[in-house]
């Protein structure tokens, strides 16, 4: 646990509290008669702090933006695979505490998990320091830090944009197709493939079908403009 507070850059005063940030439900139902808990009311904490902290940075940084923008924005820089990379920085994965199941089907490595877990830690931090201001630097030191919000972000309709780059040849045909759904019902990630003509454009998730659609195509200008 030291090595993870150094990297976190946050020392537990409730060590305890982090190993429930870490803590995967599969490992805490192995556990019941140890009264053993999951990370997941953490991550449901975690969840409406790191969406709060993010909406006060656009708000702040970007005070031109509408709305709708600064909504999409959000859901870019909070998206799992955001968050899923911040984990692998941190190397989350060899701190989690999972279930012999979990662990035996690569759970360690899923990026839905170490995203939860990201949020995990967060509110954990703010639990367990009672204020924002340690969850705040962190998620402004691994998350937000090196956020381009640039010209290209104010007008980012990814679904429009692809539309159009796509439709300057006659006779194109995209559509978008749901590949998956996991999570909790207070926060389900959904999964979304883009299609050109039939074949596979891009891919990508999100907590609204609307967002995992932008993600998808997001994915695909990525691609299509490599």
């Amino acid at each position: 646990m030291q090595k993870l507070e150094e990297k976190i850059g946050y020392c537990f005063h409730n060590a305890e509290l982090l190993r429930t940030a870490l803590t995967h439900s599969s490992y805490a139902n192995e556990r019941r008669s140890e009264d053993c808990q999951s990370y997941e009311r953490l991550e449901f904490l975690g969840d409406s702090i790191l969406g709060y902290v993010t909406a006060e940075f656009l708000y702040r940084h970007e005070p031109r933006l509408p709305e709708g923008r600064m909504t999409r924005l959000r859901a870019e820089l909070v998206c799992e695979q955001s968050l899923h990379q911040v984990a692998q920085r941190l190397d989350l994965g060899a701190y989690m505490r999972l279930g012999r199941g979990e662990e035996h089907t690569g759970g360690r490595e899923r990026p839905s998990i170490l995203a939860d877990m990201v949020e995990s830690v967060i509110a954990a931090m703010y639990l367990d320091s009672g204020s924002l201001e340690e969850p705040r630097r962190f998620i402004m030191a691994q998350i937000l830090k090196d956020a381009e919000i640039g010209e290209t972000h104010h007008s980012a309709d990814y679904k429009t944009e692809l539309q159009e780059l796509v439709q300057r040849k006659a006779n194109q045909v995209i559509s978008y197709e749901l590949i998956g759904e996991s999570g909790p019902d207070h926060r389900k990630v959904f999964s979304f493939r883009v299609s050109i003509n039939g074949a596979n454009a891009g891919e990508g998730s999100g907590r609204t079908k609307k967002e995992a659609e932008q993600m998808a195509a997001c994915e695909a200008l990525r691609k299509l403009r490599a």
